[in-house]
């Protein structure tokens, strides 16, 4: 059992090598590239082994699974070598800890149940869209302008809201984004820093195996491997209800309940996109679970 654990987190650990070297140029990293035709794409296992100062054995066992506990030094001259940036490096170190330990069981799942009193905040922060998500980005309680602000993620079930299969799957999400392409990427990254991390959760690879089967464009880059993944502060959402509205965007860990986040969008008063978000919030449905004298309270309290 030991044995199995650790050879299944070595091998997330060569994969991550394995799809940082082949995505990572030589000429990105200072090598001149002769004239002939490179059959691998990326650096070649030699290269990246030469630049970071270990034998190419070591490293072949490495990125085989092989090798399950490689010193920090080695790591930080991998990250150096190709490149990483800080996220990137972060996740390097977190696989090889992984893979240089057996836990016996897997951590179990966060928790799924909202406080209360979250959903009161929730209420509280209207017009401003709000919700509070999973860490694998279930959608748990938002207010009314949280769920209406992703056109169309009410024509699902409440068990199957959740972002990154509303951005892949849902018909209207290429519509409501201009920048639908960096959204999937960024969503993609979050997710394969998650999974590095919790390979085994049964919140993360149901997910993770829906979109597999269900999207090209999810399983493209899934395989990429990049964890690191470029938020823009301001979010442009081309809604059918309000038209096109600027928001800023700021997420929120929430405290006691590990991987649960609130996520709220806010613009400057007096703006279109405030008077947008005026409208969101009038025309949603109301929120469930949250009564009507809840929601007065929370009202004469903002």
């Amino acid at each position: 059992m030991a044995s199995e654990s650790a050879n299944s987190e070595g091998a997330e650990l060569g994969r991550y090598l394995r799809a940082r070297r082949t995505q990572t140029s030589p000429e990105h990293v200072g090598l001149t590239v002769g004239a002939g035709i490179r059959r691998t794409p990326g650096l070649r296992r030699e290269e990246l082994a030469t630049l970071a100062g270990i034998s190419i054995d070591y490293y072949v066992r490495l990125e085989r699974g092989k090798e399950t506990r490689p010193s920090p030094a080695v790591l930080d001259s991998l990250a150096r070598a190709l490149h990483m940036d800080d996220q990137e490096h972060q996740h390097l170190r977190e696989l090889a800890a992984r893979a240089a330990r057996y836990a016996p069981e897997p951590p179990p799942a966060p928790s799924r149940t909202v406080r209360p009193h979250l959903k009161l905040l929730l209420e509280s922060l209207r017009p401003n869209p709000a919700y509070v998500i999973s860490r694998s980005m279930d959608m748990l309680a938002w207010n009314p302008g949280g769920l209406a602000l992703y056109a169309g993620l009410d024509d699902w079930p409440a068990i199957h809201r959740n972002l990154a299969r509303y951005l892949f799957l849902h018909p209207a999400a290429r519509d409501l984004f201009a920048d639908w392409d960096r959204q999937i990427t960024a969503c993609v990254a979050r997710l394969r820093a998650i999974a590095g991390t919790a390979p085994d959760a049964p919140d993360l690879t149901n997910l993770v195996g829906e979109l597999l089967l269900k999207s090209p464009e999810f399983a493209g880059l899934w395989e990429r491997y990049e964890v690191t993944g470029r938020k823009p502060a301001h979010k442009t959402f081309q809604h059918p209800q309000v038209g096109t509205i600027t928001l800023t965007s700021q997420s929120l860990h929430v405290e006691g309940t590990p991987g649960q986040r609130i996520g709220v969008y806010t613009a400057e008063l007096g703006t279109p996109d405030h008077d947008a978000l005026l409208l969101l919030n009038m025309t949603a449905p109301a929120s469930p679970g949250v009564s009507s004298a809840q929601r007065n309270a929370a009202r004469r309290q903002s």
